[in-house]
């Protein structure tokens, strides 16, 4: 892998540019303990991926150490270590120091740190290394690349950018949470108004926020995909997974194709963004985002509506529901949802069978995994506050079983080839009458 080595010249892309120590001889990708970087010089992944460096946008007074992509021409920044507080000029040093990776300024004052408490890392030697993941680790130095000697990754400190192997989500054991933050502008990285975050609670679901309203929410995992991203299929290339047990709740998606790049990013705008790297044209193509329509806004159509982009107007009641505010629905404003027309009663109500649905809000639900599809029933008509239930995972027929609490939030419907899956909803035996003669997809479920 060779010496570190000096460049002196500068070209369209950031050189690789490194101190050079007398009889210190290290990999290009990895910094030791007696190494730093400064402006000019940068590590390289040992399969020439990614790139760790200094770098400024508008600002010159504003620089920041960062990963990026090593030859896509166009430059992009998949990971930003201080992006909230920038150096104020070109003088920044960043290196292993007291078995942390810190930055310093020209003052040597520390502008950022790992921040690994010093009974953790006693005992280490530790090196920094920039992996072909994109994954900016600080190990042992005599780990031979065993995870288990991880001191620190940046993989657990997302910027806005969710790469291949990243974890988005829980640790449960530890409460702490991996979510993507947006940058403030296009070419600001500091932290913008858009996150989007896992909510473990209930039956978990990830949430696009803008500050704290909720913009877009993904719809649970169903065990094939979450039932919101109908768009989410399997491909011979791309892997999707979600891990939710008793130590840890999180999403993350696998690339089987070494020659194929692919990211999901929170933009400044609050879109979420699949994109996947074209070498022909040399694009950054989008494979996938969201919000992508009128339905994919949050709550669209308040409680109980259901949205529905194929219907006009989108906004619908379901059987033995009606318009709450029938002036505003009637002017295409269905935010106040949809009312009962008639009162629940809770030893004879009945369920209305909906399909292809995305299933409402999930935070305030129970799960059993391992209750069949006739229990589940019973547990919810058992519970007068369940107000709707539906499987766990829908593989194999559909297994175990999940009853929601409450109002019922962000319905959507898509049409038979579009995703979701079946949803029971709580009506009034009363209604009865009205849906003898309702739409074929619809069944009723005696208690």
């Amino acid at each position: 892998m060779g010496t570190l080595t000096t460049i002196h010249h500068f070209c369209f892309f950031l050189p690789v540019l490194f101190i050079f120590f007398p009889k210190i001889s290290v990999s290009v990708d990895t910094l030791s303990g007696t190494q730093f970087i400064t402006q000019n010089q940068t590590i390289v992944s040992q399969g020439d991926v990614f790139e760790l460096g200094f770098f400024n946008l508008d600002n010159p007074g504003e620089w920041y150490v960062g990963i990026w992509y090593k030859n896509i021409p166009d430059r992009t920044y998949v990971w930003v270590a201080n992006r909230d507080n920038p150096v104020s000029n070109s003088s920044g040093v960043f290196k292993v120091e007291d078995r942390n990776l810190v930055l310093l300024d020209e003052g040597n004052n520390l502008v950022w740190s790992s921040n690994i408490t010093k009974g953790d890392a006693d005992k280490y030697n530790p090196v920094a290394q920039l992996l072909d993941s994109g994954n900016l680790v600080l190990r042992e130095a005599n780990s031979n690349g065993e995870t288990d000697y991880y001191l620190w990754r940046s993989f657990d400190y997302p910027t806005d950018t969710l790469l291949p192997d990243m974890k988005l989500g829980w640790d449960l054991n530890t409460g702490f949470n991996r979510f993507l933050t947006s940058w403030k502008t296009r070419n600001d990285p500091s932290s913008g108004d858009f996150t989007f975050k896992l909510d473990y609670k209930g039956f978990p679901e990830i949430f696009l926020r803008n500050k704290q309203d909720i913009e877009y929410r993904s719809g649970p995992w169903n065990g094939l995909r979450f039932s919101g991203v109908p768009e989410m299929k399997p491909l011979d290339y791309m892997n999707f997974s979600f891990v939710n047990n008793q130590d840890e709740v999180y999403y993350s998606f696998y690339i089987t194709n070494n020659n194929l790049f692919s990211r999901l990013i929170v933009t400044p705008t609050g879109t979420l963004e699949r994109l996947t790297w074209i070498p022909d044209t040399k694009q950054w193509n989008p494979f996938w985002y969201a919000p992508k329509d009128q339905c994919d806004e949050y709550s669209e159509c308040g409680p109980y509506g259901i949205c529905d982009t194929n219907a006009s107007p989108v906004c619908k009641c379901p059987k033995g529901f009606t318009p709450k505010n029938e002036q505003a629905w009637d002017l295409r404003d269905g935010s106040n949802g949809c009312a009962r027309k008639n009162d629940l009663d809770c030893g004879k109500d009945k369920f209305l069978h909906l399909v292809n649905m995305k299933l409402p809000e999930s935070t305030n639900t129970v799960v059993y995994r391992s209750v069949n599809f006739k229990d589940c029933q019973a547990l919810c008509a058992r519970n007068c506050s369940c107000t709707a239930f539906s499987n766990w995972d829908i593989r194999n027929g559909g297994i175990g079983c999940v009853i929601w609490i409450g109002d019922l939030i962000d319905l959507r419907q898509y049409t038979s080839d579009g995703g979701g899956q079946d949803l029971f909803i709580r009506l009034a035996a009363s209604d009865l009458g009205t849906l003898r003669n309702s739409h074929s997809l619809i069944f009723l479920f005696l208690i």
